[in-house]
């Protein structure tokens, strides 16, 4: 063997080596970071004795918000001016985005039929129970329901902390909340639930920070400290979009706290998980339970889908901030935003059809709660920064996909989600995964478009906790 040929093969093996070395370091689980749990969000000076901070500040304190008739006859006004919008293209609905003659529709609904009954719309947002309190620095708002003692002889009995995502807020959670709250009143029904359903910071009336790095795990450590302050030290957790991260970290960070974390958007980026992805797609018989494949399969359709969707997503993890300008104070071009989304994310193929099937699984009053939301509160911009501090490297140093979940966890799929992952890509994360199911009708916001099989599948999840850990109530 020549020397230049020795001297390649040496080239060659050590570089085969290092490849080799790099990608199993991207293979191997990594230990959970150590968070501050303390870390100062506030606008104000970080308080010099914290502990002092906390007695002052850790009451919780009931709100029943009402908004002047001023805030809702100016934006009746802004609704009522000439509406300068560019007509869709012949032949086309949603495929390039809010069909705007449908848009004229919605408005004048909002217009003359939804804000002449705002009082009404005022006391529905405000029939549970609304709660503030102070976490590191920020004003936390939150639904809270609790269960009087003489409800729960003989019952199964936990606190559960629902968790949302954008363009959502605490108002998807309601009929999912009534479900769960008045499961309590059913002699046939064994559990009950305390049941917790915060506003993320920056979003509806949680505080928003003033400060660089409030990602999701900073997020769930506000979260799981909101649960603390409660009196709740072990809960269960349900979410979805922002919710199942955030949620996902909780579980993370402090598995001593979490009974159980159950999403229906389980998730797992690591490098591991997105290579079995891509082997699962050469042999999908030996990854997917009959009759799911078209969940996950073809891959193509998948990816046509996100590169469809996806626009908003490079937008606001970019320059949340320049959207946030142009739908500030233009209730419109607010509604024709955020209510895209509960169009394609609820179903792709609504897509062609001219009103987006928006109220083909969703009430208006309901969607316009959702939207009111974000306007009466200015929240859009603060809400969208949320995906900016995702991917800033701070954050993504924390690698939390790679560090594993130990808590028990379900997963519920619903086939028009904006995107699966397989049981195997999942047991990467979530060593515990104990419950794992499919449906055929539902997308992204499943808590509002189908809250009952959601109901039934925590329920199922639950049940299956307690068989294989053997919990103990409340």
């Amino acid at each position: 063997m020549g020397v230049i040929v020795k001297i390649l093969v040496l080239l060659l093996a050590i570089g085969g080596g290092m490849v080799y070395k790099n990608v199993s370091q991207l293979w191997v689980d990594l230990p959970a970071p150590q968070l501050n749990p303390q870390q100062w969000w506030g606008d104000e000076a970080e308080p010099k004795d914290y502990a002092a901070y906390l007695a002052n500040n850790s009451e919780v304190i009931g709100n029943r918000l009402s908004y002047p008739q001023k805030t809702i006859d100016d934006l009746k006004s802004l609704l009522s001016r000439p509406l300068k919008l560019t007509p869709p293209l012949e032949g086309v609905a949603f495929e390039y985005g809010f069909n705007t003659d449908y848009l004229k529709k919605v408005v004048e609904y909002w217009r003359d039929d939804y804000l002449p009954r705002w009082r009404e719309r005022e006391v529905f947002l405000w029939q549970f129970n609304h709660f503030t309190t102070d976490i590191q620095g920020l004003r936390i708002h939150f639904l809270h329901l609790m269960v009087y003692d003489e409800n729960k002889v003989g019952k199964q009995h936990y606190p559960v902390l629902l968790l949302h995502g954008w363009p959502g807020s605490v108002r998807e959670f309601y009929d999912f909340i009534h479900l769960l709250h008045q499961s309590n009143l059913d002699n046939n029904n064994k559990y009950i639930f305390n049941v917790i359903v915060p506003s993320l910071p920056g979003y509806g009336w949680s505080q928003s920070t003033s400060r660089q790095g409030l990602g999701p795990a900073q997020v769930a450590v506000i979260m799981r400290n909101l649960m603390v302050r409660l009196g709740y030290d072990k809960f269960f957790i349900q979410g979805g979009d922002w919710g199942s991260v955030i949620g996902s970290n909780i579980a993370t960070l402090f598995p001593d706290n979490v009974l159980g974390y159950h999403s229906n958007m389980c998730n797992n980026m690591s490098p591991k998980s997105l290579v079995k992805g891509f082997l699962a797609g050469l042999w999908p018989s030996l990854f997917v339970p009959s009759g799911f494949e078209d969940f996950f399969f073809p891959k193509s359709n998948e990816l046509k889908y996100l590169m469809e969707e996806s626009g908003y997503f490079h937008i606001q993890a970019t320059k949340p901030d320049t959207i946030g300008a142009a739908l500030t104070d233009n209730p419109v071009g607010l509604a024709a935003y955020i209510l895209e989304k509960f169009s394609t994310w609820t179903n792709a193929s609504y897509r062609s059809l001219p009103d987006g099937g928006l109220t083909q699984r969703y009430k208006m009053d309901a969607l316009l709660d959702n939207v009111m939301i974000y306007y009466l509160t200015n929240s859009i911009t603060t809400s969208q920064r949320l995906y900016a501090e995702q991917y800033a490297q701070e954050q993504r140093d924390l690698q939390l996909e790679r560090v594993p979940t130990v808590v028990p966890t379900g997963c519920a799929r619903f086939k028009s989600d904006i995107m699966q992952f397989l049981d195997t890509q999942l047991q990467d994360k979530f060593k515990n995964l104990v419950h794992s199911t499919y449906y055929k009708k539902g997308g992204h916001f499943a808590a509002l478009e189908v809250p009952k099989v959601l109901y039934k599948d925590f329920i199922d999840f639950v049940k299956t906790v307690e068989r294989k850990f053997r919990i103990k109530t409340l």
